[in-house]
Parts: C-alpha cells; sequence; structure tokens
C-alpha cells in the first residue's frame, strides 16, 4: 500500500531513509556498515548517483540523493537489491553471533511479502521525501548529521565516522560525496 513518500520525480534530489526489517541492529558491525558505504562509492562511479549526505545507524540509512541520469528509483532498487544479498552472504561467512536471530527475521519477513523469496533485509519503503529548496535541504542534512549525537553516540556530528559530516568540514570521510555548495 503506497505511503505518500514515493519517488514521483526521478530527477530530482530526495531525502530517503532505508530502513533493515524489524528495525534488526545490524549495522553495529562495520563489516555490514563497509558494505553500505562500498555500494554508495560504486554507485556513484558506475550508476551516476549524486549521494550528497548520509548516515549509517544500526538499523538505518538516512541519505540524500539524486540520479544523474534520472534513474534514482532504479539505482536505490539496485543498491538495495546487492547490499541485501551481500550482507546476508555475509552473515553466513563470518562469525555472527546474532546468525541464526537476524536470518530467522530476516526469512521471517520474506514469508508475508510476496515480492521476496528467501529473505527481506530491507523494508520497501524508502520514506522518499523530495528536496524543494534549499531550507528544506540544510533541515534534511542537519537532521541525518545530529542522528548520531541524538542517539547519544558522539558529542558532535563530525565524530561519527559513519556520516558524512567529517566532508562537510574539511575532515576525510570514509567514502567521496558531493558536497553540497548551499
Amino acid at each position: 500500500m503506497p505511503t505518500g513518500y514515493q519517488i514521483d520525480f526521478p530527477s530530482e534530489t530526495y531525502f530517503l531513509t532505508f530502513q533493515v526489517v524489524n528495525w534488526v541492529d545490524i549495522f553495529s558491525g562495520k563489516v555490514y556498515r563497509d558494505i553500505i558505504l562500498d555500494s554508495f562509492s560504486f554507485c556513484r562511479k558506475e550508476k551516476g548517483l549524486q549521494l550528497w549526505a548520509y548516515a549509517i545507524m544500526t538499523n538505518h540509512v538516512h541519505c540524500i540523493l539524486r540520479a544523474r541520469d534520472g534513474n534514482l528509483p532504479d539505482i536505490i532498487h539496485d543498491f538495495k537489491r546487492f547490499t541485501a544479498s551481500k550482507i546476508i552472504k555475509t552473515i553466513d561467512q563470518i562469525p555472527e553471533s546474532r546468525r541464526d536471530w537476524m536470518i530467522k527475521r530476516f526469512e521471517f519477513a520474506a514469508k508475508y511479502n510476496s515480492r521476496n523469496s528467501q529473505h527481506q533485509f530491507w523494508t520497501h519503503d524508502n520514506h522518499a521525501e523530495l528536496i524543494m529548496n534549499e531550507s528544506f535541504f540544510l533541515q534534511k542534512l542537519n537532521y541525518i548529521h545530529q542522528n548520531p549525537v541524538r542517539a547519544g553516540w558522539v558529542e558532535r556530528p563530525e565524530d561519527w565516522l559513519y556520516s558524512s559530516m567529517r566532508n562537510y568540514v574539511g575532515l576525510q570521510g570514509l567514502i567521496e560525496i558531493d558536497v553540497s555548495d548551499f
């Protein structure tokens, strides 16, 4: 059922939230966060994704994205499909204390959604919000970068390594982004 948070203008810039099903705290593990970063980098280099901001939290990812070729839904679909598959495989390949519990959560979610086969990692909703002006962009940029501060993980947004704030304040970020000049 549509939520109203759809990508109606695929050539425009959007604030998005990618949520793990059942709010599974998978991104507490570095290996899983790195899959997200590697995938963002690949999509920037190979698919024309513009990544203005991101923050990887334990069970969701906030970002501001745009596609150079106007194919944002396609890029998001590929990103989510690839990261889900890679993360599920990684769970099986590394020592993971919560392996059985996580796999059962992802299998259970897939069981009740006909669009999935064996596992569902991401929810289907991206909570897409169209960035229509500079003020809204800056509001969402601040929201993204303050997320780790609100969670109590860091005192300053630039101290959270898994966010784009470091890129905005002249520190070395973990990945390259498209820094906004707003």
